[in-house]
C-alpha cells in the first residue's frame, strides 16, 4: 500500500476493494492474510482520522 496520505473516503474505498478481494475463493491463504492485515491497518487509520475530526469538531464547538 502507498505510504502517501489518503483521504478518509479513499481509505474506505481501499478497504472495500480488499474485502471484495478476500471473497475470491482462488485467493491463497498467505495472500488472504496479507490482504486482511492490510485492510485492518487501513481501517485503523480511517478510524484515527474520524476520531481526530470529532476532536477538532468538539474543540470548535467549545470555542463558540
Amino acid at each position: 500500500m502507498q505510504e502517501e496520505k489518503q483521504s478518509f473516503e479513499a481509505k474506505l474505498e481501499s478497504a472495500k476493494i480488499i474485502l471484495e478481494n478476500l471473497s475470491n475463493p482462488e485467493l491463497s491463504l498467505e495472500e488472504g492474510m496479507k490482504k486482511y492485515q492490510e485492510g485492518i491497518a487501513i481501517l485503523k487509520e480511517a478510524t484515527k482520522m474520524l476520531e481526530e475530526a470529532k476532536l477538532t469538531y468538539t474543540q470548535l464547538q467549545e470555542k463558540e
